[in-house]
């Protein structure tokens, strides 16, 4: 409740600030993630997130999962500093049940038990935006999309020879640096560019349960992007991104086995490549995609304190056909069209003293697919999408999921923004065909809608939101522990499998309030309430809160800029207690993150940045046992040329 009220003070005060602010032209930016064509965010219904490329560079975030935490509705975790295992959760979603796109290839892992995207290994860096769909997104983006979708945009090479270099330094031996250049001209267009992050880290082993050994992280990364266009309708296009990385994390080390600190180390290699051919008709109004994605990821642990140091080694694959058709049938109706074909494979195992050279885990699986979209505005003020999607999968058949949006503009500065949509996940190779795996397993689905409005006020300087969202699912994959169990099964697997047992529900309010005074003063705050739930009946947990999902999330900042050519910042991060485990015996607690930010603009094509992330010095755990990294000053340059 006190928070509550704190936020309509807040959008009080805001709004008096905006009053008083100069007049200001409204710019409708546009998404593609909620439709899969560009539209304009006044007619996208869903509920969308968007980080531009100014937000990027002035949160001075290292990794990408940071600034991801403070949009609405999405909560991460991570085991320890930087190179942690990272998860992202939207709406009280499970870990792996969002899709993670880079330019609209899908990065998530087969190899990885549930099939999820591990955040750890993506920095930051020169994107032209990313935006955050809420809510089950399968009509369009297909399994593992309950929670919802985010997409990382780089931006499209063009003009003259021109590039970026950036270096910063700090505390914790933390240093990064990135670069990129790009040029472009009738024919070709092109740009690469690279980055560097390390850090000498601290103990993932929580300092508080006695850590002291340093976890150190290195992160390398290139990508490259290339258009040719050969005439005005035809063009082909490659992209590619490849990073690797290691990183030191604790375990479990013999004789006891209690978790604590070790010399474990682990190498990941991740490599993304997208070749396509664009074809436009009809005076651009017919546009036409054909491409192939790849993306292959490595994973290596050793321990060199044992005989075989080798622990454990993952590969995971994916290879996409995709072909995608937009017509523009009218001014007021499009359509969009496709069809995709994807195959995912993995191998895994599990060195150890007494088993050097263990057979490999392998298997493959396949998901052929087919959608249709209309957008339509039957009278000016709404506008309206209506979806439907059929998923053939190899092991468990067929799955069909349909979606709704609304988008009605109230007048120029009120919109009211509904949507319904289906999502499903498929299990993942590891829940099929492992010794644990079920082949009988069933999809996960959710069935979900969220409604809300959207008031700008003060010749568009203030902006408030509120969104009510709800979602059930369904069939939901967990674990069965065959220890004292009496499952029949559990003659063939004795040491249990997974099987669809568990059912969930989320509900929440997201809201949002950004307000601008004059071109030197912003304010935005965000508040989310999510009530995340074990619904199975029967089970020992049932109504209990879901594992790791904090109740209430809070972001604030202030950003001024000063008639010096400098700028500061100021945010705030808020989040609740959670529970570390589904019996909900362990509680984490609430804490809070301030951060401060300054940038100078030197010259015109030179800026020199500063920050003190955790200002507080905040000790605290987003997974049980993990320890967090607390105040750390960093400073850096970056110029464009």
């Amino acid at each position: 409740m006190r928070i509550s009220i704190a936020l309509l003070c807040f959008a009080f005060v805001l709004s008096n600030v905006a009053a008083r602010a100069d007049d200001a032209d409204s710019l409708d930016l546009v998404v593609v993630t909620a439709t899969r064509s560009e539209q304009p965010i006044s007619k996208v219904g869903n509920s969308v997130a968007l980080i531009s490329a100014e937000d990027i560079r002035s949160s001075q975030k290292t990794v990408l999962s940071d600034l991801l935490s403070t949009t609405p509705g999405v909560t991460v975790t991570r085991n320890g500093g930087l190179g942690g295992t990272t998860f992202l959760r939207i709406r009280g979603a499970e870990t792996d049940q969002t899709v993670v796109l880079f330019d609209g290839i899908k990065l998530n892992d087969p190899s990885s038990p549930g099939g999820g995207y591990d955040f750890a290994n993506l920095a930051t860096n020169d994107f032209a935006r990313v935006e955050v769909l809420r809510g089950p997104q399968s009509t369009l983006w297909g399994s593992q999309a309950i929670g919802g979708v985010v997409n990382i945009i780089t931006p499209e090479p063009a003009g003259p020879l021109s590039g970026a270099v950036s270096a910063e330094g700090g505390q914790l031996g933390t240093g990064m640096a990135r670069a990129r250049l790009e040029a472009g001209g009738d024919h070709l267009n092109w740009r690469v560019g690279g980055n560097y992050l390390t850090s000498s880290g601290i103990s993932a082993f929580d300092k508080k349960l006695g850590g002291t050994e340093k976890d150190s992280f290195r992160n390398l990364g290139f990508n490259a992007r290339a258009m040719y266009k050969f005439n005005d309708a035809i063009s082909a296009e490659v992209r590619s991104i490849w990073s690797k990385s290691r990183f030191d994390f604790d375990g479990y080390a013999p004789p006891s086995y209690n978790f604590g600190d070790t010399k474990d180390y682990g190498n990941v290699e991740e490599l993304v490549t997208y070749v396509g051919l664009n074809a436009e008709g009809l005076d651009g109004r017919w546009k036409n995609r054909l491409g192939y994605s790849y993306t292959n990821t490595d994973r290596v642990d050793f321990n060199p304190d044992l005989t075989v140091r080798e622990t454990f080694n993952a590969l995971g694959r994916n290879r996409r056909f995709e072909f995608q058709s937009t017509l523009e049938l009218t001014k007021d109706y499009q359509a969009v069209f496709g069809l995709e074909s994807e195959r995912s494979n993995f191998r895994t195992a599990s060195p150890a003293d007494y088993d050097p050279n263990p057979i490999p885990l392998a298997a493959s699986t396949h998901i052929n697919s087919v959608y249709a979209e209309l957008q339509a505005s039957p009278i000016k003020p709404v506008a309206l999408t209506l979806g439907l999607r059929h998923d053939d999968h190899a092991t468990f058949g067929g799955h069909t999921s349909p979606r709704a949006a609304l988008a009605w503009a109230l007048g120029s500065a009120t919109t009211v923004r509904a949507s319904y949509g289906e999502g499903f996940k498929a299990p993942s190779l590891y829940q099929l065909f492992s010794p644990y795996g079920n082949a009988a397993l069933r999809p996960e689905e959710a069935k979900g809608w969220d409604a809300g409005v959207e008031q700008k006020l003060a010749n568009d300087r203030i902006a408030l939101s509120a969104i009510y969202f709800h979602r059930n699912t369904r069939n939901m994959i967990d674990f069965v522990s065959c220890f004292g169990a009496a499952d029949p099964r559990c003659d063939a697997q004795p040491f249990g499998f997974y099987d669809n047992v568990q059912k969930t529900s989320a509900k929440g309010v997201e809201l949002s309030a950004v307000a601008k005074a004059g071109d030197r003063s912003r304010l935005s705050l965000n508040y989310t309430h999510t009530d995340a739930r074990n619904e199975s009946a029967g089970s020992a947990n049932f109504g209990l809160e879901l594992a790791r999902r904090a109740r209430d999330t809070l972001n604030a900042g202030i950003d001024y800029r000063w008639p010096a050519a400098l700028t500061t910042s100021v945010s705030a991060q808020y989040v609740s207690r959670t529970f570390n485990d589904a019996a909900n015996t362990t509680v984490l607690s609430s804490y809070t993150l301030l951060d401060l930010r300054a940038a100078y603009a030197y010259s015109k094509n030179m800026s020199l940045y500063a920050r003190v992330e955790n200002a507080l010095d905040k000790q605290y755990e987003t997974t049980g046992g993990y320890g967090n990294i607390g105040r750390t000053f960093s400073a850096g340059i970056r110029t464009i040329f």
